[in-house]
Protein backbone atom coordinates (compact mmCIF):
# COMPACT_ATOMS: atom_id res chain seq x y z
CA UNK A 1 0.00 0.00 0.00
CA UNK A 2 2.30 3.01 -1.47
CA UNK A 3 -0.01 5.69 -0.97
CA UNK A 4 0.14 4.92 3.06
CA UNK A 5 4.26 5.45 2.94
CA UNK A 6 3.90 8.94 2.08
CA UNK A 7 0.34 9.62 4.24
CA UNK A 8 -1.19 11.65 6.84
CA UNK A 9 -2.90 8.87 8.69
CA UNK A 10 -6.27 9.02 10.75
CA UNK A 11 -7.10 6.17 13.13
CA UNK A 12 -10.95 6.02 14.22
CA UNK A 13 -11.43 4.42 17.28
CA UNK A 14 -8.24 4.02 19.56
CA UNK A 15 -9.53 0.97 21.25
CA UNK A 16 -8.16 -2.73 21.33
CA UNK A 17 -7.62 -3.29 17.89
CA UNK A 18 -7.17 0.32 17.03
CA UNK A 19 -4.10 -0.12 19.83
CA UNK A 20 -2.48 -2.79 17.85
CA UNK A 21 -2.90 -1.00 14.32
CA UNK A 22 -1.02 2.18 16.09
CA UNK A 23 1.64 -0.52 17.61
CA UNK A 24 2.14 -1.84 13.98
CA UNK A 25 2.04 1.72 12.99
CA UNK A 26 4.94 2.97 14.92
CA UNK A 27 7.40 -0.32 13.64
CA UNK A 28 6.32 0.78 10.13
CA UNK A 29 7.25 4.56 10.57
CA UNK A 30 10.41 3.96 11.29
CA UNK A 31 11.15 2.35 7.69
CA UNK A 32 8.77 4.66 6.23
CA UNK A 33 9.17 7.96 7.53
CA UNK A 34 6.87 10.32 5.72
CA UNK A 35 4.10 9.21 7.66
CA UNK A 36 1.97 11.24 10.17
CA UNK A 37 -0.48 10.12 12.42
CA UNK A 38 -2.72 13.23 13.01
CA UNK A 39 -5.74 12.06 14.24
CA UNK A 40 -6.80 9.65 16.81
CA UNK A 41 -10.89 9.41 17.55
CA UNK A 42 -12.46 7.38 20.08
CA UNK A 43 -16.15 6.93 21.13
CA UNK A 44 -15.85 9.68 24.45
CA UNK A 45 -12.41 11.84 23.49
CA UNK A 46 -10.12 12.47 20.70
CA UNK A 47 -6.21 13.87 19.91
CA UNK A 48 -5.61 15.68 16.69
CA UNK A 49 -2.55 17.80 15.22
CA UNK A 50 -2.60 21.04 16.34
CA UNK A 51 -0.73 21.97 13.11
CA UNK A 52 -0.23 19.64 9.53
CA UNK A 53 3.57 20.14 10.48
CA UNK A 54 3.68 18.78 13.63
CA UNK A 55 2.07 15.07 13.43
CA UNK A 56 0.79 13.35 17.04
CA UNK A 57 3.84 10.83 18.61
CA UNK A 58 3.23 7.81 17.97
CA UNK A 59 5.16 6.57 21.16
CA UNK A 60 3.21 8.90 23.39
CA UNK A 61 0.05 8.97 22.01
CA UNK A 62 -1.92 6.65 24.32
CA UNK A 63 -0.71 8.93 27.36
CA UNK A 64 -1.70 12.21 25.11
CA UNK A 65 -5.02 10.74 24.47
CA UNK A 66 -5.69 9.88 28.21
CA UNK A 67 -4.85 13.32 28.77
CA UNK A 68 -7.04 15.06 26.02
CA UNK A 69 -9.96 16.71 26.79
CA UNK A 70 -11.27 17.22 23.08
CA UNK A 71 -14.70 16.01 22.33
CA UNK A 72 -14.79 12.87 19.45
CA UNK A 73 -14.80 14.50 16.11
CA UNK A 74 -18.11 13.71 14.21
CA UNK A 75 -17.87 12.22 10.53
CA UNK A 76 -18.82 15.34 9.39
CA UNK A 77 -16.05 16.81 11.15
CA UNK A 78 -12.96 14.26 10.58
CA UNK A 79 -14.28 14.66 6.19
CA UNK A 80 -13.35 17.98 6.68
CA UNK A 81 -10.42 18.12 8.86
CA UNK A 82 -8.53 15.41 6.29
CA UNK A 83 -10.13 17.13 3.64
CA UNK A 84 -8.34 20.36 4.50
CA UNK A 85 -5.05 18.46 4.07
CA UNK A 86 -2.65 18.84 1.38
CA UNK A 87 -0.86 15.37 1.23
CA UNK A 88 -2.63 12.14 0.40
CA UNK A 89 -4.23 10.84 3.51
CA UNK A 90 -5.90 7.75 4.77
CA UNK A 91 -8.65 7.05 7.37
CA UNK A 92 -8.16 3.78 9.36
CA UNK A 93 -11.60 2.53 10.63
CA UNK A 94 -11.03 0.13 13.28
CA UNK A 95 -14.77 0.28 14.41
CA UNK A 96 -17.49 -1.59 13.51
CA UNK A 97 -19.77 1.12 13.06
CA UNK A 98 -22.33 1.00 10.51
CA UNK A 99 -22.86 5.15 10.47
CA UNK A 100 -18.71 5.24 9.41
CA UNK A 101 -19.01 2.69 6.93
CA UNK A 102 -22.12 4.27 4.91
CA UNK A 103 -19.52 7.57 5.06
CA UNK A 104 -17.01 5.80 2.86
CA UNK A 105 -17.94 7.10 -0.26
CA UNK A 106 -17.28 10.63 0.82
CA UNK A 107 -14.29 9.92 2.04
CA UNK A 108 -13.29 8.22 -1.08
CA UNK A 109 -14.83 11.01 -3.54
CA UNK A 110 -12.42 13.38 -1.36
CA UNK A 111 -9.12 11.22 -2.23
CA UNK A 112 -9.22 9.46 1.12
CA UNK A 113 -8.32 5.90 1.06
CA UNK A 114 -10.00 3.78 3.65
CA UNK A 115 -8.46 0.71 5.48
CA UNK A 116 -10.55 -1.01 7.74
CA UNK A 117 -11.78 -4.53 9.14
CA UNK A 118 -15.05 -3.02 9.47
CA UNK A 119 -17.57 -6.13 7.57
CA UNK A 120 -20.74 -3.98 7.68
CA UNK A 121 -19.30 -1.35 4.72
CA UNK A 122 -19.03 -4.26 2.32
CA UNK A 123 -22.05 -7.48 3.31
CA UNK A 124 -24.87 -4.39 4.58
CA UNK A 125 -26.51 -3.63 1.48
CA UNK A 126 -26.07 -3.86 -1.76
CA UNK A 127 -26.26 -0.11 -2.73
CA UNK A 128 -24.02 0.71 -0.01
CA UNK A 129 -21.20 -2.01 -1.60
CA UNK A 130 -21.93 -0.29 -5.34
CA UNK A 131 -21.51 2.99 -3.72
CA UNK A 132 -18.09 2.29 -2.35
CA UNK A 133 -16.62 0.56 -5.50
CA UNK A 134 -18.17 3.67 -7.70
CA UNK A 135 -16.81 6.45 -5.27
CA UNK A 136 -13.29 4.49 -5.43
CA UNK A 137 -10.01 4.57 -7.51
CA UNK A 138 -10.40 3.08 -10.76
CA UNK A 139 -6.95 2.49 -12.70
CA UNK A 140 -9.13 3.48 -16.56
CA UNK A 141 -10.30 6.79 -14.84
CA UNK A 142 -7.02 7.78 -13.64
CA UNK A 143 -8.27 11.82 -13.75
CA UNK A 144 -11.02 10.90 -11.27
CA UNK A 145 -8.99 11.82 -7.73
CA UNK A 146 -10.65 9.27 -5.53
CA UNK A 147 -9.19 7.73 -2.63
CA UNK A 148 -8.20 3.76 -2.59
CA UNK A 149 -9.92 0.97 -0.65
CA UNK A 150 -8.49 -1.95 1.08
CA UNK A 151 -10.29 -4.24 3.48
CA UNK A 152 -8.27 -7.46 3.41
CA UNK A 153 -9.13 -8.16 7.38
CA UNK A 154 -12.88 -7.89 7.02
CA UNK A 155 -12.61 -11.68 5.84
CA UNK A 156 -9.71 -14.35 7.51
CA UNK A 157 -8.22 -11.36 9.23
CA UNK A 158 -4.64 -11.84 9.29
CA UNK A 159 -5.07 -14.51 6.31
CA UNK A 160 -4.81 -13.05 2.04
CA UNK A 161 -8.22 -14.23 1.71
CA UNK A 162 -9.82 -11.02 -0.44
CA UNK A 163 -6.29 -10.55 -2.30
CA UNK A 164 -5.61 -14.07 -2.92
CA UNK A 165 -9.59 -13.96 -4.42
CA UNK A 166 -8.72 -10.63 -6.39
CA UNK A 167 -5.12 -12.31 -7.67
CA UNK A 168 -7.47 -15.04 -9.61
CA UNK A 169 -9.77 -12.87 -10.85
CA UNK A 170 -7.23 -10.25 -12.40
CA UNK A 171 -5.04 -13.00 -13.77
CA UNK A 172 -7.75 -14.23 -15.63
CA UNK A 173 -9.31 -17.14 -13.75
CA UNK A 174 -12.73 -18.13 -13.23
CA UNK A 175 -13.96 -19.00 -9.62
CA UNK A 176 -16.25 -21.64 -9.49
CA UNK A 177 -16.84 -22.50 -5.49
CA UNK A 178 -15.33 -21.08 -2.63
CA UNK A 179 -15.63 -23.03 0.93
CA UNK A 180 -13.80 -22.55 4.20
CA UNK A 181 -14.44 -22.25 7.74
CA UNK A 182 -14.58 -18.49 8.30
CA UNK A 183 -14.66 -18.29 12.24
CA UNK A 184 -12.07 -18.92 14.55
CA UNK A 185 -14.31 -18.90 17.53
CA UNK A 186 -16.61 -21.92 15.46
CA UNK A 187 -13.15 -23.53 14.24
CA UNK A 188 -11.75 -23.94 17.94
CA UNK A 189 -15.19 -24.69 19.23
CA UNK A 190 -15.70 -27.81 16.95
CA UNK A 191 -12.18 -29.06 16.75
CA UNK A 192 -12.85 -29.19 20.65
CA UNK A 193 -16.03 -31.03 20.37
CA UNK A 194 -15.96 -33.14 17.49
CA UNK A 195 -11.92 -33.50 17.14
CA UNK A 196 -10.35 -36.40 15.05
CA UNK A 197 -9.24 -38.74 18.03
CA UNK A 198 -10.84 -38.76 20.94
CA UNK A 199 -14.59 -37.76 22.23
CA UNK A 200 -14.66 -34.38 23.04
CA UNK A 201 -16.05 -32.49 25.60
CA UNK A 202 -19.99 -31.53 25.81
CA UNK A 203 -20.92 -28.46 24.35
CA UNK A 204 -22.00 -25.84 26.34
CA UNK A 205 -18.15 -27.07 28.13
CA UNK A 206 -16.82 -25.94 25.00
CA UNK A 207 -18.87 -22.73 24.48
CA UNK A 208 -17.62 -21.69 27.64
CA UNK A 209 -14.31 -22.88 27.56
CA UNK A 210 -13.73 -20.42 24.08
CA UNK A 211 -15.31 -17.49 26.23
CA UNK A 212 -13.24 -17.43 28.67
CA UNK A 213 -10.47 -18.02 26.47
CA UNK A 214 -11.30 -14.90 24.93
CA UNK A 215 -12.39 -16.64 21.67
CA UNK A 216 -16.14 -15.40 21.25
CA UNK A 217 -17.72 -12.03 22.14
CA UNK A 218 -18.89 -10.96 25.12
CA UNK A 219 -22.36 -12.92 23.90
CA UNK A 220 -21.36 -15.77 22.61
CA UNK A 221 -24.69 -15.70 20.45
CA UNK A 222 -23.12 -13.21 18.81
CA UNK A 223 -20.99 -15.81 17.07
CA UNK A 224 -23.72 -18.99 17.63
CA UNK A 225 -25.99 -17.12 15.28
CA UNK A 226 -23.70 -17.37 12.35
CA UNK A 227 -23.84 -14.01 11.18
CA UNK A 228 -20.38 -13.34 11.37
CA UNK A 229 -19.61 -16.11 8.82
CA UNK A 230 -22.30 -15.31 6.44
CA UNK A 231 -20.92 -11.76 6.47
CA UNK A 232 -17.89 -13.05 4.98
CA UNK A 233 -19.75 -15.06 2.23
CA UNK A 234 -21.55 -11.74 1.67
CA UNK A 235 -18.08 -10.01 0.94
CA UNK A 236 -16.35 -12.89 -1.17
CA UNK A 237 -19.27 -13.34 -3.08
CA UNK A 238 -19.95 -9.42 -4.25
CA UNK A 239 -16.18 -9.83 -5.11
CA UNK A 240 -16.97 -12.27 -7.54
CA UNK A 241 -19.75 -10.24 -9.31
CA UNK A 242 -22.65 -11.94 -7.09
CA UNK A 243 -25.58 -9.55 -6.60
CA UNK A 244 -26.37 -10.80 -3.60
CA UNK A 245 -28.69 -8.40 -1.14
CA UNK A 246 -27.83 -9.41 2.44
CA UNK A 247 -27.27 -11.95 4.67
CA UNK A 248 -31.18 -12.50 4.77
CA UNK A 249 -30.94 -13.77 1.05
CA UNK A 250 -29.26 -17.55 1.69
CA UNK A 251 -29.57 -19.87 4.23
CA UNK A 252 -27.59 -19.21 7.52
CA UNK A 253 -27.88 -21.91 10.42
CA UNK A 254 -28.05 -20.62 13.77
CA UNK A 255 -26.36 -22.83 16.38
CA UNK A 256 -28.42 -20.96 19.20
CA UNK A 257 -31.09 -23.46 20.54
CA UNK A 258 -34.92 -21.58 19.94
CA UNK A 259 -34.95 -21.38 23.45
CA UNK A 260 -32.41 -19.51 24.39
CA UNK A 261 -32.68 -16.98 21.64
CA UNK A 262 -34.30 -14.63 24.37
CA UNK A 263 -33.11 -15.28 27.35
CA UNK A 264 -31.47 -11.78 28.70
CA UNK A 265 -27.64 -12.11 28.62
CA UNK A 266 -25.18 -13.95 27.79
CA UNK A 267 -24.41 -15.48 31.27
CA UNK A 268 -28.02 -16.60 31.42
CA UNK A 269 -27.31 -17.64 27.72
CA UNK A 270 -24.25 -19.82 28.98
CA UNK A 271 -25.91 -21.24 32.03
CA UNK A 272 -28.73 -22.71 30.62
CA UNK A 273 -26.59 -24.57 27.56
CA UNK A 274 -26.10 -27.39 28.89
CA UNK A 275 -29.94 -27.94 28.72
CA UNK A 276 -29.43 -28.31 24.88
CA UNK A 277 -26.02 -30.72 25.20
CA UNK A 278 -28.23 -33.83 23.79
CA UNK A 279 -28.83 -31.97 20.46
CA UNK A 280 -25.55 -31.49 19.66
CA UNK A 281 -24.28 -35.09 20.67
CA UNK A 282 -26.87 -36.69 18.41
CA UNK A 283 -25.08 -34.17 15.54
CA UNK A 284 -21.88 -35.20 16.37
CA UNK A 285 -22.50 -39.09 17.30
CA UNK A 286 -24.55 -39.27 13.83
CA UNK A 287 -21.24 -37.75 11.92
CA UNK A 288 -18.98 -40.39 13.71
CA UNK A 289 -21.15 -42.88 13.00
CA UNK A 290 -20.17 -42.62 9.24
CA UNK A 291 -16.83 -42.34 10.43
CA UNK A 292 -16.88 -38.31 10.23
CA UNK A 293 -16.61 -35.44 11.73
CA UNK A 294 -18.89 -32.01 12.20
CA UNK A 295 -17.45 -28.38 11.43
CA UNK A 296 -19.28 -25.32 10.32
CA UNK A 297 -18.59 -23.86 7.38
CA UNK A 298 -19.33 -21.66 4.78
CA UNK A 299 -19.69 -21.54 0.86
CA UNK A 300 -20.53 -19.87 -1.89
CA UNK A 301 -21.69 -22.01 -5.01
CA UNK A 302 -21.06 -19.32 -8.39
CA UNK A 303 -21.90 -21.20 -11.00
CA UNK A 304 -25.12 -22.11 -9.08
CA UNK A 305 -25.26 -18.35 -7.27
CA UNK A 306 -25.96 -20.07 -3.91
CA UNK A 307 -24.46 -19.21 -0.22
CA UNK A 308 -25.14 -21.58 2.45
CA UNK A 309 -23.70 -21.30 6.39
CA UNK A 310 -24.24 -24.23 8.41
CA UNK A 311 -23.06 -27.83 9.89
CA UNK A 312 -21.51 -30.18 7.24
CA UNK A 313 -19.54 -33.73 7.44
CA UNK A 314 -16.35 -34.44 6.41
CA UNK A 315 -14.52 -37.05 6.09
CA UNK A 316 -11.40 -37.29 8.41
CA UNK A 317 -8.84 -37.13 5.71
CA UNK A 318 -10.54 -33.95 4.68
CA UNK A 319 -8.41 -30.48 4.61
CA UNK A 320 -11.41 -28.75 7.02
CA UNK A 321 -11.48 -31.71 9.56
CA UNK A 322 -7.76 -31.96 9.95
CA UNK A 323 -7.68 -28.13 11.12
CA UNK A 324 -6.32 -27.02 14.76
CA UNK A 325 -7.27 -24.73 17.58
CA UNK A 326 -8.62 -21.70 16.15
CA UNK A 327 -7.49 -21.85 12.23
CA UNK A 328 -9.16 -20.79 9.35
CA UNK A 329 -8.96 -22.51 5.70
CA UNK A 330 -10.45 -21.47 2.82
CA UNK A 331 -10.52 -23.19 -0.22
CA UNK A 332 -10.67 -21.58 -3.99
CA UNK A 333 -11.85 -24.27 -6.58
CA UNK A 334 -11.53 -22.30 -9.92
CA UNK A 335 -11.12 -23.49 -13.77
CA UNK A 336 -6.95 -22.98 -13.34
CA UNK A 337 -7.03 -25.49 -10.22
CA UNK A 338 -9.62 -27.44 -10.97
CA UNK A 339 -10.87 -30.42 -8.15
CA UNK A 340 -7.42 -29.23 -6.52
CA UNK A 341 -8.13 -26.49 -4.60
CA UNK A 342 -5.82 -23.34 -3.71
CA UNK A 343 -6.03 -23.25 -0.54
CA UNK A 344 -4.95 -20.45 2.46
CA UNK A 345 -5.05 -21.86 6.02
CA UNK A 346 -3.93 -19.76 9.08
CA UNK A 347 -4.64 -18.30 12.40
CA UNK A 348 -7.91 -16.93 12.57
Amino acid sequence: MAVISYAQMTARRAGGVGRHFLSQLSLLSQKLPNISLVLISRSTKSLRASHRTTPLSLSTWEKDLEASTSPPLTIEQTLKFLGELPDKRVLVDNTSSQDVADAYPAFLKQGISVVTPNKKAFSSSLRLWHAIVESSYRPYEPYLARGLIYHESSVGAGLPIISTLKDLLHTGDTVHRIEGVFSGTMSFLFNNFAPLEGAGGTWSTQVRKAKDAGFTEPDPRDDLNGVDVARKLVILARIVGLEVESTDSFPVQSLIPKELEGVGSGEEFLERLSEFDGRMDEVRNEAASEGMVVRFVGSVDVRGKKLKVGLERFDKGHPIAGLGGSDNIVSFYTERYGDNPLVVRGAG
